[in-house]
């Protein structure tokens, strides 16, 4: 089942005014609540993505409830997350949780969630400000299902190697105890994920939610990074344009794509991932380039920056959270690096593999 209907394959759209106007409006809206250059400084990230060590804690919510909420407007519902504390013992923090996402909302045992603390009782824990970040979590309980968790955990710490526009994540151990029955009915890895609107606020920009970015619209050299990092994990489910699976930002630099949810890509290469038809490729493991022109003179620093990360990339998959993954993957994805590589060390290769199928117009 296609989770996406793309936008644009071949042709792409300037942003419209609307774009501008509204960018410029969320900045007025800003200016009222803190002074300009607030608004324009990075900002640290959330306490919980400053650490790497997995944390630990116990989410208690009715999960026959939330496995019935599978429309998109679904209602926030109240539950609890109880984690270990080394001065107090355990301390139990209330929280609301939302079904959410397109595809996994209708296809998993138990759709993945979106949390909402309350901000005055996590002030001095290592859940304060965060701001109704993603749970990134199984899909079926299963180990199967588990590593893939862990897999496309992977892909966002390599992207956090090559560029501060992408999300920070953090891996946790999650019990999933069910306040109807009193019973645990899970417990599996998953991982929290940074918000696109702290994403922005961390790296002093501002989040823009008009559709209708094209090649023209985009700093090049962040745009060249973000398509070969697509190209790199094998991701062909996004779209810049429609804002599928994408975030743009509009920074000093200017306007930059951000890349995530990576499950459908070639690098984790779950069972249930699929490619749209209308593409020239027949699975997720056939990588194809679908980024937009840029100038020539992008290229070069993308391929360098790569090249320069590839040693802490492989080392990713060497250190204790690298080595939860199981079987032959670790293995099998190194190789589906080294082809990478191998493309854009080769010119010729690159040009024809990469440059030459950029989308949206000429340079």
């Amino acid at each position: 089942m296609l989770r996406y209907s793309f936008v644009a394959l071949t042709a792409s759209f300037a942003l419209t005014a609307t774009l501008s106007a509204q960018t410029k409006q969320q900045g007025k809206k800003k200016d009222k609540e803190l002074p300009a250059q607030v608004e324009l400084a990075p900002h640290e990230a959330a306490k919980i993505f400053t650490d790497e060590t997995p944390v630990a804690f116990t989410l208690t919510a009715n999960y026959d409830r939330l496995r019935h909420d599978r429309k998109e407007d679904a209602p926030w519902r109240w539950a609890s997350l109880t984690v270990a504390d080394s001065a107090e013992g355990n301390i139990e923090l209330p929280l609301k949780v939302r079904t959410r996402g397109i595809w996994r909302l209708n296809q998993c045992d138990l759709p993945p969630l979106r949390l909402d603390f309350v901000k005055s009782t996590v002030k001095q824990t290592e859940f304060a400000k965060l701001d109704k970040p993603k749970l990134v979590m199984h899909c079926r309980d299963n180990d199967e299902y588990e590593q893939y968790i862990l897999q496309e955990f992977q892909l966002y710490r390599i992207y956090n190697l090559l560029t501060q526009y992408s999300n920070r994540v953090r891996l946790a151990r999650v019990t999933y105890a069910d306040s109807g029955s009193g019973k645990v009915i899970a417990r599996r890895w998953a991982f929290l994920e940074e918000e696109p609107a702290a994403v922005a606020y961390r790296v002093g920009g501002v989040l823009v939610k008009q559709k209708g970015a094209g090649p023209s619209d985009l700093e090049p050299n962040a745009d060249a990074l973000f398509a070969l990092f697509q190209y790199f994990i094998g991701n062909t489910d996004w779209s810049v344009n429609g804002l599928h699976n994408v975030e743009v930002i509009d920074t000093q630099l200017g306007y930059v794509p951000v890349a995530y949810d990576f499950d459908f890509s070639g690098a984790v290469n779950t069972r249930y991932a699929t490619v749209d038809p209308r593409l020239p490729i027949h699975r997720v493991r056939d990588r194809l380039y679908r980024g937009y022109c840029v100038p020539l003179e992008s290229y070069p620093p993308a391929y360098a920056l790569f090249n320069a990360k590839r040693d802490s990339i492989y080392a990713l998959y060497r250190d204790s959270l690298g080595q939860l993954i199981k079987g032959d993957r670790v293995k099998e994805t190194l190789e589906y690096f080294d082809d990478f590589y191998r493309t854009i060390n080769d010119p010729r290769v690159a040009k024809h593999e990469i440059e030459d199928r950029c989308l949206g117009g000429g340079r």
